[in-house]
């Protein structure tokens, strides 16, 4: 089984072929294409390919399946004994994206 650790948003991801994932929001239409090409491990028939910091020449490409909001988060403040209290919401959008294939380079 084939998988790669991409970097996308801030964050790391560990992906396969057919997997479906939330990545922080992405530019792009519903049903295009998008390619990562920060990709910093490769792994493929059990021959692990660690980069430095990066894997050069490899990518990950996607199709977007859908954009969205997360659920809302509380982000609750307060001081005791000072009447101090603050209230705030958060919802984070998001985009939904399906792994196609894993291309490695060289």
């Amino acid at each position: 089984m084939s998988y790669a650790v991409i970097r996308t948003g801030g964050k790391q991801y560990r992906v396969s072929p057919g997997e479906l994932l939330r990545v922080e929001l992405l530019p792009g239409e519903v049903g295009s294409e998008i390619t990562f090409s920060e990709i910093l491990l490769t792994s493929a028939d059990g021959a692990v390919q660690v980069g430095t910091p990066l894997v050069s020449g490899s990518s990950v490409t996607a199709h977007i399946v859908q954009h969205g909001k997360e659920r809302k988060i509380l982000v609750f403040k307060k001081k005791r004994r000072k009447a101090y209290r603050r209230k705030r919401g958060h919802r984070q959008q998001f985009t939904a994206v399906q792994i196609k294939t894993i291309n490695l380079g060289g």
